[in-house]
Order: C-alpha cells, then structure tokens, then sequence
C-alpha cells in the first residue's frame, strides 16, 4: 500500500532546545518556555484533531508512522507505530513517544528517534523564530 501522507507548515522559536529523551512534539501554540524542551515547531497549521480522517483512520488501524520535520534543507525523521487506541484529537499537539503511553496529544508509539536525538545544527536552524519549518506525517500499512 503507498504510504498516506500530509504536509503542513510550522515555525521555529528561540525558545527550541530539543533536548527531552522520551518524545518529540509539534504544537500549534504560539509561544514555547525554555521547559517544553521537546518541542521543535511552533504556530503549527494543524493539531492531530486537523490530519486528514484517512490518515487518522491508518494510524488507529495500528500503521507504521512516521513524521519528518525538514527546514533549510536539514531534516529529521521519526517512525513508530500507530494504535487503535490512539484516539488523535488534540486540538493543539501532536508528540512521538518512544513509549507505549497513549493520551490526546500522542501521534505515535514506539518511536525510534526523539527530540534529543536531532542533530545540533537542525536545532540552531529550528531556533530561528522565521523560520518555516514544513512537518510531513506518513502512514503506511
């Protein structure tokens, strides 16, 4: 099956540190504190309530996912697994976990990169509050 697939912008913030060793997340909020230390774009266009239903659909049937955050031709990419227990609604966030935990903001499980495993130059590029930062969530069978 070709991997469903949903491209959408966000921006960087000075406030990115990408340093937090169990998750990854993008968040449609405007502003971050030095503490969201796992997020890596802000003011992003969509939350997980936003993807389209057939991806959602995918996931929940337990798909192989990933998201890939690229800016200034660097990129980092993330894969788990989707659950039928992910219920994608979060109006704001979408978070990778390496870990089985499943709430509202979870897009993934069992991921296998995190915001602490990006290279350092990606993260000087996402510190850069203009900077467009495009996410692209897949999910394949």
């Amino acid at each position: 099956m070709k991997p469903l697939r949903e491209t959408f912008r966000a921006w960087g913030h000075p406030n990115i540190r990408a340093g937090h060793s169990t998750t990854v997340m993008i968040t449609r909020d405007k502003s971050l504190s030095t503490r969201g230390d796992c997020i890596v774009a802000v003011r992003a266009e969509k939350g997980l309530r936003d993807l389209d239903d057939e991806i959602k659909d995918t996931i929940k049937r337990g798909a192989s996912v990933s998201m890939v955050v690229e800016a200034a031709g660097l990129s980092f990419e993330t894969k788990g697994r989707g659950s039928p227990e992910l219920p994608l609604t979060h109006a704001s966030d979408m978070v990778a976990r390496k870990s089985g935990y499943i709430c509202g903001r979870t897009l993934m499980i069992g991921a296998d990169m995190v915001s602490s495993d990006m290279e350092p130059e990606l993260i000087c590029i996402l510190q850069d509050g203009e900077r467009q930062v495009d996410i692209t969530i897949k999910a394949y069978l």
